[in-house]
């Protein structure tokens, strides 16, 4: 089968990294970390395992990350290579072996995660117990390899490909009046979803979302979705990006740039204050910032947006930190939560999955499905990650794969 698989190359790691950074170019073919190859289809690691054949699959931010070698070497040690890329994908059950609740034919939408249950281990740890699957502490032992999600593990395969196998946990059933586009966006909702109710905010608060890429986005329509009637504040770096998310529901823009923080002041009647070096200090500010972006700079900025006692969400995944002011966390005594994936969630006293959450949301407002706006086949692999990583020129919000049968 075709699938765009990675393959682990130090010396290619420290090229693509090099070129990346110099060239914003992703080096494809021989020079690459990734590409287009003819691989046999993953084995199913038991019985009770299903074959899925994808029909739309996401680029991801950390795919990205991963591709252009943006990523931290933290992860190194909890994937297996070489892997087949994809963890954002709605499918169709090809082939079951055991009674599952599915069936070959079935449309569903993965839920990643390797945890406990898909990897066979009993008892389950600490954290699969408590129904946080995600920070699932086996996620280097079992019947499978190591990998934090599929399209991280070399045994399961993953979407950016005709062919991956999943454990019927894994598997969440598409309701027929759901759009593939609307399904294959699930994934990074929940995500979002989590973000928000890790750290809800209450209704007469100021919160501000940082970047407006896909998880910004989402992260914007989940907080109006979930009941979230105070000040929207967003920043986005591209006008398509902005014209998004106040379609979404933001309030209002903030700009880019050294007027960022006067803005901000006048939105929150903060005092802006300027040190003989460095960045400025704000004496008040938003309540809670919603960081999807991950990057030293934003993570900087929304330290410093933070009013005293707030709440900083890392949504976006960050890497290796540089030049972040840690004195504002400390003299400001901010709280800075790490929301990574998804799991079991509270709301109104309800326990509810994130991803069963997210779906009820999306069905809701079949209209995000608007926001995958550009589609490639695998063969053009290339041309689909230039075009998620280049947002400024292609205007794209979510780029998917589109797979075709019999490629």
């Amino acid at each position: 089968m075709k699938a765009v698989q990675y393959r682990k190359s130090v010396p290619r790691y420290l090229l693509v990294r090099l070129l990346g950074r110099r060239f914003r170019r992703l080096p494809t073919g021989p020079l690459g970390l990734a590409r287009l190859r003819e691989v046999p289809q993953p084995r199913l690691p038991g019985p009770e395992w299903v074959r899925v054949r994808p029909r739309l699959s996401g680029i991801c931010g950390s795919d990205l990350a991963t591709l252009f070698a943006k990523g931290s070497p933290y992860f190194s040690p909890l994937v297996s290579t070489p892997f087949v890329l994809g963890h954002e994908v709605v499918g169709v059950v090809e082939e079951v072996h055991e009674e599952c609740g599915l069936q070959a034919g079935d449309r569903v939408v993965l839920e990643p995660a390797l945890s406990c249950r898909v990897r066979g281990l009993e008892p389950a740890c600490d954290r699969c117990a408590e129904g946080r699957s995600h920070l699932c502490t086996n996620v280097v032992r079992g019947a499978i390899s190591a990998g934090v999600q599929t399209g991280y593990c070399r045994d399961t395969g993953g979407g950016w490909s005709e062919s991956f196998v999943a454990h019927p946990v894994q598997l969440h059933r598409v309701p027929e009046e759901l759009s593939d586009e609307a399904a294959v966006l699930i994934e990074p909702l929940a995500c979002c979803v989590h973000g928000v109710l890790q750290r809800p905010p209450r209704p007469e608060e100021t919160v501000l979302v940082l970047g407006c890429g896909t998880i910004g986005l989402l992260t914007i329509a989940a907080l109006r979705a979930l009941g979230f009637p105070g000040r929207l504040l967003a920043l986005a770096k591209y006008p398509h990006q902005g014209r998004w998310a106040q379609r979404l529901g933001a309030d209002g823009l903030l700009p880019v740039g050294k007027q960022l923080y006067a803005a901000v002041c006048e939105e929150t009647g903060a005092t802006l204050l300027q040190p003989e070096l460095g960045g400025p200090v704000l004496l008040g500010g938003v309540d809670r910032v919603y960081d999807c972006v991950g990057s030293s700079s934003s993570i900087d900025a929304a330290v410093r947006l933070t009013r005293s006692g707030g709440s900083v969400i890392l949504i976006g995944m960050p890497a290796i930190l540089r030049n972040v002011d840690w004195t504002h966390i400390w003299h400001k005594e901010l709280e800075l939560v790490g929301a990574y994936a998804y799991s079991e969630e509270t709301v109104e006293g309800a326990r509810w999955r994130t991803f069963s959450l997210a779906m009820e949301l999306i069905g809701k407002h079949p209209q995000w499905a608007e926001l995958v706006t550009h589609r490639f086949p695998l063969e053009r692999y290339s041309e689909a990650i230039q075009t998620a990583a280049r947002v400024g020129k292609s205007r794209a919000i979510k780029v998917v794969f589109q797979i075709e049968s019999g490629l």
